[in-house]
């Protein structure tokens, strides 16, 4: 019950607290809101450490509840208005962010038409480009054939003029030796 009516006095005490204007609140650019997040993650930080000194003066008190209270609702107090700044930066960033998203969103949205063109284009050079090769392949394939083909029958015309050469070698041989025989 204690701790009710404590947060409910709280609570009162941050509405009726004054608070600047909420357009003063309000960061315009990106970097503002990240500056007013800071200084409210500050305000925090600043209640925080207030809140634990306050608590270590307390029990040097004899009153050391109605000190605590006290010290709670102080440290309640700073942390709604650093809440009440935060909030606003918060908002602020996320709907920059949205926004951000969403623009790049449209931008690839109208862009799709040109990338769509683009890469029809670049499937037509590439398949140019295939053809174009395996056209090129095919011809070094029949030119290899071909000289294939030429380097067959010189290899046999070769041939067979070394097989009439060796022939007529040995039909000279052998008129050589018919002669010496009948020389002898």
């Amino acid at each position: 019950m204690r701790i009710r009516s404590l947060l409910a006095g709280s609570l009162l005490l941050a509405l009726l607290s004054p608070r600047p204007p909420l357009w003063a609140q309000t960061p315009q650019t990106f970097e503002q809101a990240s500056a007013q997040r800071a200084r409210a993650a500050q305000m925090r930080d600043a209640a925080e450490q207030r809140f634990v000194a306050e608590q270590q003066d307390c029990y040097q008190k004899f009153l050391v509840n109605s000190c605590l209270d006290e010290a709670k609702k102080r440290r309640t107090t700073a942390l709604i208005e650093a809440r009440n700044l935060d909030l606003p930066a918060r908002d602020f960033q996320r709907e920059a962010k949205r926004a951000n998203v969403e623009a790049k969103e449209e931008q690839r949205a109208a862009n799709a038409p040109r990338r769509a063109a683009e890469q029809a284009e670049q499937a037509a050079n590439y398949r140019a480009d295939e053809s174009a090769k395996t056209a090129e392949l095919e011809k070094k394939i029949a030119e290899k054939e071909k000289m294939a083909v030429e380097g067959r029958q010189k290899t046999a015309a070769n041939q067979a003029r070394r097989q009439a050469k060796q022939e007529q070698r040995a039909k000279r041989d052998a008129e050589l030796a018919a002669r010496r025989a009948s020389k002898q």
